[in-house]
């Protein structure tokens, strides 16, 4: 992997999925030694929790596990679309909605949904744990930590073959 590689996780309100997604996956790299040689952000669908923290539940479930939730939420915008090699949406909706955003064909190629990556195929999409309890924001975390390490695998794959 030459250059870095730019990797978005969007759901809707940027306050707990995808803040979620950005820590494990920065986690994953800085473990794996490869950190110098990715960028990862997180944003959200609506701009409604723009400029706030992560949600505090979802940080404290997050902290439990070693994952720091620093991020500040963030509306999509269209320069993403350019500066970003894939866009990863958290469900089906995130995941329509960010194609009906792309500016053109080419980025919306980069959007999937999170659980393409995941090896446990148990869940089809990363539900939104705001209104549920303790146990809605553990399984998010557990599906993160799946897909994340599937994702993380694949782009490993797919750049060593492009060498």
């Amino acid at each position: 992997m030459e250059k870095k590689y730019k990797i978005l996780f969007v759901c809707l309100g940027n306050i707990c999925r995808s803040p979620s997604a950005e820590a494990v996956m920065k986690k994953l790299v800085k473990d794996a030694g490869m950190a110098d040689r990715f960028l990862i952000d997180s944003a959200g669908i609506i701009g409604y929790h723009e400029g706030e923290p992560a949600d505090p539940r979802m940080r404290a479930h997050a902290i439990r596990r070693g994952y720091r939730l620093d991020s500040i939420s963030r509306p999509v915008q269209t320069q993403d679309f350019y500066d970003f090699d894939l866009i990863i949406g958290m469900d089906n909706r995130n995941v329509d909605d960010l194609k009906e955003m792309a500016p053109d064909l080419d980025s919306e190629k980069k959007v999937h949904q999170m659980m393409e990556y995941a090896t446990n195929r148990l869940y089809d999409y990363v539900s939104d744990p705001y209104y549920s309890g303790a146990e809605g924001f553990e399984l998010v975390l557990d599906l993160l930590e799946d897909a994340c390490r599937g994702l993380l695998a694949r782009v490993i794959s797919s750049s060593s073959q492009d060498n």
